[in-house]
């Protein structure tokens, strides 16, 4: 895969994938801006913004945009992260250009009608409600407030009640006026489309947006000293639970090792967490763990549901695992087995344009430039067992480790002590 780039005098960043095999193109907006950029009256802003930007332009109405793609076959969309917001489009490769002014117009013209902002506030907080209704939803909301307390890493990206009530058409702007600048856009292209074709179409567009600075955001604090705890009182039919371990940034080389230590821990079906905890013990329908990392921080986590008499053991069985890590070398079977899982993934998901285009603008906005992905493979083919094993005792510890469990219980002693068995 050949990937180009080119930066125009005000900032604005063009990436493309040429993919001439395929017949779609795939076009993301992004904006290196999410919900860690929030000072905590603004909480939810972007995402905020992000609704606003389908409401309606002078030209298209909220139906007609959504018209304009889907009226061709494609469809439209986008997401709000804590560190960027993307708006995207894919249609057959003959509408690129149709694509592309459909989303510069909903990013540059969109009027934000007071009447508009009162109504999507409301659907917004009922968005936040079905969220809060759904427990393991609930529990990561409250392990990431947990982890990163005081912090806009721990507040939710759709803003709270008291928020959404406080953000209005004035500071919405606002917010979009001091952040959606040029050097922090990138339009990423991937499909049936060349370089030069997309660099003279976005070049007519460039003038366009706004000129500025990129924004900066509050650095995150690692500090903690031993296990936390958080138990929300709820009647749920299922207990859920979420762990949350500090880990490395993105720039960290441990990365590579640290995604591989995920695979074999709970990634997939293979994984130990899911052979033992719900093929032999039979104590879980869902467990699963994960890994993201932003530019400064980043969490490994583990979440299942449960029922609230099997927690203790539960809790003991993931420890024992997790403890496996940093006791035992890793078997060099299971290491090659989940280093070819993640390279197959990654190529497999990379084969459509959709994930081409995220690739682009997540490389451009997290590192300043695309690493392609024969290198991501790369490096995680050279991970070796005494690398899993190394950041086992860099990061599964006590003192790095946080726990939040939504039940009726009245308390959480039983995590708290089965947590403190992993030491420092």
């Amino acid at each position: 895969m050949r990937y180009e780039v080119h930066r125009f005098a005000n900032g604005l960043t063009v990436a493309t994938a040429p993919m001439p095999h395929m017949a779609s193109v795939s076009v993301g907006l992004w904006v290196g801006v999410g919900g860690r950029y929030e000072p905590g009256e603004l909480n939810g802003a972007s995402h905020f913004i992000e609704h606003m930007l389908f409401k309606g332009t002078a030209r298209r109405n909220a139906h007609q945009i959504s018209q304009a793609v889907e009226g061709i076959g494609g469809y439209l969309n986008a997401f709000t992260g804590e560190e960027n917001t993307c708006f995207y489009a894919k249609a057959r490769a003959e509408h690129f250009e149709h694509l592309l002014s459909v989303l510069t117009d909903m990013f540059l013209n969109s009027l934000f009608d007071p009447a508009e902002v009162e109504k999507e506030r409301e659907v917004i907080k009922e968005e936040l409600a079905m969220y809060l209704d759904q427990p393991q939803h609930l529990v990561h909301e409250l392990l990431t407030e947990e982890m990163w307390p005081d912090h806009p890493l721990g507040r939710p990206l759709t803003g709270t009640e008291a928020t959404l009530d406080k953000l209005d058409r004035k500071r919405l702007l606002a917010f979009r006026g001091n952040n959606y600048v040029a050097p922090a856009l990138v339009i990423s292209i991937a499909g049936n489309i060349d370089h030069e074709r997309a660099v003279r179409a976005v070049q007519r567009l460039a003038p366009s947006f706004p000129a500025g600075k990129r924004p900066n955001f509050q650095q995150a604090s690692c500090e903690q000293r031993k296990p936390q705890v958080r138990l929300a009182r709820k009647q749920t039919s299922q207990l859920p639970l979420a762990l949350g371990f500090r880990v490395c940034s993105r720039h960290d080389d441990r990365r590579f090792p640290l995604r591989v230590l995920n695979t074999i821990l709970g990634e997939n079906a293979s994984s130990r967490l899911f052979q033992s905890l719900r093929e032999e013990h039979g104590l879980t329908y869902c467990i699963h763990s994960s890994v993201s990392h932003f530019d400064d921080v980043g969490c490994l986590s583990i979440s299942a549901g449960l029922d609230s008499s099997d927690l203790e053991k539960t809790m003991t069985l993931i420890v024992r695992e997790l403890q496996r890590f940093r006791d035992e070398t890793v078997d060099a079977k299971e290491v090659r087995q989940a280093r070819d899982y993640l390279i197959g993934q990654m190529e497999i998901g990379l084969e459509s344009t959709d994930n081409q285009m995220m690739w682009l603008g997540e490389q451009i906005l997290g590192y300043g430039k695309i690493m392609p992905p024969e290198e991501i493979k790369r490096r995680i083919y050279e991970v070796k067992a005494s690398e899993i094993r190394k950041v086992a005792k860099d990061f599964i510890r006590a003192d790095r480790v946080t726990a939040t469990v939504v039940s009726p219980l009245k308390n959480s002693t039983a995590v708290q002590k089965t947590l403190i068995k992993l030491g420092v």
